[in-house]
């Protein structure tokens, strides 16, 4: 995301560009009766807050300073980007210059693409184009998607936005401010998904087809546990789903745990097991993850109230390499008090 820039640490920059260019085109009768034209806009600092020469751009970010160039500009009444006003300095215009930051509230979807400058002798208008946040993906479903299958993306700030799988781009079929349907290209398997717009690039992690829970529990997979009880379809609340529409809510004692029985067998290519876990009460909570029985070499986790992505390779559970066999045994075992926990996009990594 661009990032506002510091008024106070370019105010010298920008007073001394003002008076040079006040100096070198002195306001006059005739001038100040024209109708205004715009002839280029320039941003006043780079994404750090340093200034920058004045280089004409067609895009500008919300709460930066912009000049706007041009004549005309003496019996300025408004300025407006995407028709939202933005607030300018009277002291701070001369009838070819105008410095105004783009107000924060400033739509940036589905507007018309305009800066238009309004004076007391006309209106000029210049192709300007507002750019989003950058991108923010928070999860897709489904993970397993084949090869031409369609997927669901969600986050936020999805405008004009390009989405590839790996290397490879996908063909959207629908897309608004916070969801995009997809299709899958060919060699999509194994590949990270992400999302570009004018912004940035924004990626979501976890590869197509490596999930043993995504909404759904995949294979033979079944579940069980003691001094728990649980539930793999929990949707009351979309704050304790990650990613799709469920998650598993998993309300355990103290010194008890929770298992997976036959999960799908780990690919040769997988370098260890992932998922997402939450807990309700805030603070750390620990928990304990084990691969096949193995009690002597566990994965000790901390939980916290807020989502978080656990990536753990084999050697922490004592293994060189995947799991061999046709499934697996995967447990969550409570070391510390009783909690509920989500647990949500469960499987491998590459």
């Amino acid at each position: 995301m661009k990032k506002i820039i510091n008024l106070l640490g370019c105010l010298s920059f920008l007073l001394a560009t003002f008076v040079a260019t006040s100096c070198s085109n002195d306001d006059n009768a005739n001038s100040s009766s024209n109708p205004p034209t715009i002839t280029s806009v320039s941003a006043s600092a780079d994404e750090e807050g340093q200034p920058l020469a004045l280089t004409p751009t067609s895009v500008g970010y919300a709460n930066n300073v912009y000049i706007i160039n041009g004549s005309g500009f003496s019996s300025l009444q408004h300025v407006y980007f995407n028709d939202f006003e933005s607030y300018f300095n009277p002291n701070f215009v001369t009838d070819n210059t105008i410095f105004v930051t783009i107000n924060t509230n400033t739509p940036y979807a589905n507007g018309s693409n305009k800066l238009k400058v309004v004076t007391k002798n006309g209106t000029a208008e210049f192709d300007f184009v507002i750019a989003p946040p950058s991108p923010i993906v928070t999860g897709y479903n489904s993970i397993n998607a084949a090869n031409g299958d369609q997927i669901k993306i969600k986050g936020n700030y999805f405008v004009n936005p390009v989405v590839k799988i790996g290397n490879n781009q996908a063909t959207i079929v629908s897309s608004t401010l916070t969801e995009i349907i997809a299709t899958l290209p060919n060699n999509s398997q194994g590949n990270t998904v992400s999302v570009s717009t004018l912004s940035g690039t924004a990626t979501y992690y976890t590869q197509i087809g490596t999930a043993f829970y995504d909404d759904i529990l995949y294979g033979s997979t079944v579940n069980s546990g003691w001094g728990e009880t649980h539930d793999t379809g929990y949707s009351e609340d979309a704050s304790n789903v990650k990613q799709g529409d469920k998650s598993i809510k998993l309300d355990i004692s103290a010194w008890s745990g929770f298992q997976f029985d036959n999960a799908p067998a780990f690919a040769s290519t997988a370098n260890g097991i992932r998922f997402f876990a939450k807990a309700k009460t805030s603070g750390t909570q620990n928990m304990q993850v084990m691969i096949n029985y193995n009690w002597n070499d566990r994965a000790t986790i901390d939980i916290t109230n807020e989502f978080k992505e656990f990536r753990i390779p084999w050697s922490t559970f004592g293994l060189s390499s995947a799991p061999t066999g046709s499934s697996s045994n995967i447990i969550f075992f409570n070391q510390g008090t009783a909690n509920i926990y989500y647990i949500d996009d469960l499987g491998y990594y590459n």
